[in-house]
């Protein structure tokens, strides 16, 4: 036996450092920000040609650089999209590609309990009201509960493929076809991830994705919207502008005679420093998802057997974009030791980073600590959109605890791992000693 294997056994077998023991490794995991871990000279180079040319506006100025044109370009290219466009953010992007589909009061849009507070508020700020549905065990939709849902007022479906890893889509697609309904893929904890060989966020009528720091390609801020529909492409450009097409000078159409286009838009644009950015940053997605996907998958695999430690279903591994790793345990007090053990062997950031996590501690992506929605809040003195004659159909919606039953129970027994992009060997070897350490006492 080697000496570095002697000296992992060595750490899997002393005494846990939440209880007085040496801690597997003292330094922290390196930054949990996937795009933002390569950021370097082409980064720089694409804002600086934007700011030399002092034209940071996407449509016009004294010297445009088409960066935001670019982007849309090579992400419309890369997905095999028709048409793309970059929106301010991800929240954005959401709520423009619903103002697209005509989502607005009297409506409903059917979305799982597992996604992010972004979700829930496209929907309400358009007037419209969120059914909740509950997830399976790859933490996404369950097509069982969706089937059981739908009703006369469901207007479509928002699909959120959560943490890193493709949903069940396929059976929700020909759910949505059958009823008649539209479909928005929420991609934006997963860009760049794969089912069966084709991006995610192609198979809706629209996908969905966001660049903000945590996601896997980052400009800070920022979104993309794809879609293969020129009417949906064309409602989403209004949308997320000023309510009108432009022209090929970039000016705003508001006399053209394409009153289908024109309604109340969000000045959602985005800008020619974000679309230098995430231009950049979209060269190297596929590095970052592989380095990624082999740290998580290397680390899985060798705490598969492990009795008492399981994981969520990956539906397409060689698919996965590898930024989260979820492990799932027989109750939610191991659940709750084992996550508290791992961290104190120095399986975490930084002060203040969420690299472990107890899926109890993971906030506003359940939807029952969305204290908004379970108290039916309103930004309008009137109660609006709750209080709408439209709205009367949701009056026993319930948006608290006990709705959900697989919610319920994934929420308090699961825990998830970050996986910087910037792992090293040494770093990945840690984590699994350290799982191991801890599985031999908390399990």
């Amino acid at each position: 036996m080697s000496d570095g294997k002697a000296a992992v056994d060595s750490r899997i077998d002393g005494k846990l450092a939440i209880e007085g023991g040496s801690p597997v490794r003292t330094q922290p995991l390196p930054p949990e920000f996937p795009g933002a871990n390569y950021y370097g000279e082409k980064e720089e180079e694409y804002v600086l040609r934007v700011v030399k040319a002092r034209n940071p506006f996407r449509f016009y100025g004294p010297d445009l650089q088409n960066m935001c044109d670019k982007l849309e370009d090579e992400f419309a290219k890369q997905r095999g999209s028709k048409y793309a466009l970059g929106v301010s953010s991800g929240t954005e992007a959401l709520y423009v590609a619903l103002a697209a589909f005509g989502v607005g009061p009297g409506d409903e849009v059917l979305l799982q309990g597992y996604q992010w507070t972004s979700c829930i508020n496209a929907i309400v700020r358009l007037g419209a009201i969120p059914r909740m549905i509950d997830i399976d065990d790859t933490f996404t939709m369950s097509p069982e509960d969706l089937k059981n849902k739908i009703s006369s007022r469901s207007k479509a479906i928002l699909f959120v493929h959560m943490s890193g890893a493709a949903g069940n889509i396929e059976p929700v697609m020909d759910i949505a076809r059958k009823n008649g309904l539209k479909v928005l893929e929420d991609s934006a904890q997963s860009n760049g991830a794969k089912l069966n060989g084709k991006y995610i966020g192609t198979y809706g009528d629209i996908g969905i994705f966001s660049f903000q720091i945590n996601k896997n390609i980052t400009a800070g801020e920022g979104g993309m919207i794809i879609c293969d529909d020129e009417y949906l492409y064309k409602r989403c450009f209004a949308a997320h502008d000023l309510g009108y097409a432009r022209n090929d000078k970039g000016q705003l159409m508001q006399t053209s005679d394409e009153e289908r286009y024109q309604i109340f838009g969000a000045g959602a644009r985005m800008s020619e420093v974000t679309g230098a950015l995430a231009l950049a940053q979209l060269e190297k997605i596929d590095k970052i998802t592989t380095a990624m996907r082999n740290a998580k998958w290397k680390i899985r695999k060798q705490l598969e057997d492990i009795p008492g430690l399981s994981f969520r279903r990956i539906l397409d591994p060689s698919g996965d974009s590898g930024c989260f790793m979820i492990t799932i345990y027989k109750t939610s007090e191991i659940c709750k030791n084992f996550t508290e053990a791992l961290k104190a062997e120095g399986i975490r950031g930084k002060e203040g980073s969420l690299h472990t996590l107890s899926m109890e501690e993971w906030g506003l992506h359940w939807f029952f600590n969305n204290l908004s929605l379970v108290n039916r809040r309103s930004i309008s003195p009137s109660g609006w959109p709750w209080t709408l004659a439209e709205n009367a159909f949701s009056k026993d919606y319930r948006y608290d605890r006990k709705s959900l039953p697989n919610c319920d129970d994934l929420a308090s027994r699961s825990a998830l791992l970050m996986v910087p992009s910037s792992l090293t060997d040494e770093d990945t070897n840690d984590i699994v000693v350290a799982y191991k350490k801890v599985a031999k006492h908390v399990l």
